[in-house]
């Protein structure tokens, strides 16, 4: 049974289909989901490695995310919370997944591939391999 559910979003167009494959989950009236969002830490609080590309941060407030994240969080139809942080997106990922003893994590992936996927890494990936819980990735919709 899935008591706890732990749902990754980061603010792109993977978010809803996320949302979407959550809905297709039969879920106990008792499963409590997270709703998460990890901001990345200003530049100035992490070391960013010189032969590899600045990470291209969201142009999205605090506020819009927020508010995002609540409309996700009126269509569920079981208990949830918001969790909100700062940090590097795996590590938080992987944080909370612990704190809440989630049974599975949500997560969706950009469909990286080749060097794009070599050198800005994937936060799905990650998650899956540090995770304590299974990990569900939700891919991007085939064309």
């Amino acid at each position: 049974m899935l008591n706890t559910i732990l749902v990754a979003l980061d603010g792109s167009e993977i978010a809803e289909r996320v949302i979407q494959t959550l809905g297709y989950l039969v879920l106990s009236p008792n499963t409590n989901v997270i709703l998460c969002h990890v901001f990345p830490a200003p530049e100035s609080e992490i070391e960013l490695p010189a032969d590899r590309p600045q990470p291209d941060l969201p142009n999205f407030s605090y506020f819009n995310i927020d508010k995002q994240m609540q409309s996700y969080q009126e269509r569920l139809s079981v208990k949830s919370e918001l969790e909100l942080v700062m940090g590097d997106p795996a590590d938080e990922i992987i944080r909370l997944a612990n704190i809440y003893k989630a049974d599975l994590v949500v997560i969706g992936s950009r469909g990286l591939t080749g060097m794009n996927r070599i050198v800005q890494g994937s936060v799905s990936t990650q998650v899956m391999e540090a995770a304590n819980c299974s990990v569900l990735v939700v891919k991007p919709a085939r064309n």
